[in-house]
């Protein structure tokens, strides 16, 4: 399948790509209505000088552009705690081998096995996360809660977006390169991650903002 003919030349334009686990081909083959949300959403979203020059964190306004866009669409912020239900079942008879009792001789539950993940968006099948400014570990963070809800069945891709590498070009003519450096969340530090599996089996599509997505002088 070529992918590329499923993103319009203007989001191309301010957005890169790159397919982890046939992700491109899950969103959108199977997830058409989410696929439909998120070209709308990377249509209309558009970064100025300013939102890149403010503090990041909590005080930046991009996470809250995403917001936004997404939440309208039915998009919402989701955290997940679990516990494991662990049972015994003993053999029938000592002599026979493979045939097992229907009924548990015990339980045990495992509390918080599944605990504090959270992901900034979930509709239906599909998770989006937006890493922006934060260390670069939180990918680590990101990929795992991923793989653990694709694990017990509640989605079926993922999606991450970041910061394309081509945008240090503006942050060296603003003198921004020391807030945005490189131990920071860009695509270079997802990338090899993902090449690494760290995902596990959970298909994600990793997205790059580019400069043609910020507006305004520079340089």
């Amino acid at each position: 399948m070529n992918f590329k003919q499923n993103v319009p030349d203007t989001v191309a334009e301010k957005f890169e790509f790159y397919n982890f686990g046939h992700a491109a081909e899950i969103l959108t083959q199977s997830c058409q209505e989410e696929w439909s949300d998120l070209i709308k959403c990377f249509e209309k979203l558009t970064l100025s000088i300013e939102d890149i020059q403010t503090a990041g964190g909590n005080e930046s306004p991009i996470p809250k552009k995403f917001d936004d866009l997404l939440y309208p669409m039915g998009w919402r912020e989701i955290r997940i705690t679990g516990d494991l239900l662990v049972k015994l079942y003993p053999r029938k008879n000592v002599q026979r081998r493979g045939k097992f009792s229907d009924q548990p001789s015990d339980e045990i539950t495992i509390e918080g096995f599944i605990d504090g993940h959270n992901i900034d968006f979930i509709k239906n099948q599909v998770a989006f996360d937006l890493e922006w400014n934060s260390k670069d570990q939180t990918f680590d963070r990101d990929l795992l809660a991923m793989r653990t809800y694709f694990n017990c069945g509640l989605i079926d891709v993922g999606v991450i977006v970041t910061r394309a590498e081509e945008l240090n070009d503006i942050f060296r003519k603003l003198g921004l390169m020391p807030k945005y450096g490189a131990s920071t969340t860009w695509m270079g530090k997802l990338i090899y991650r993902l090449r690494s599996r760290r995902n596990g089996g959970c298909p994600i599509l990793a997205v790059g903002i580019k400069k043609a997505c910020v507006q305004g002088e520079w340089e």
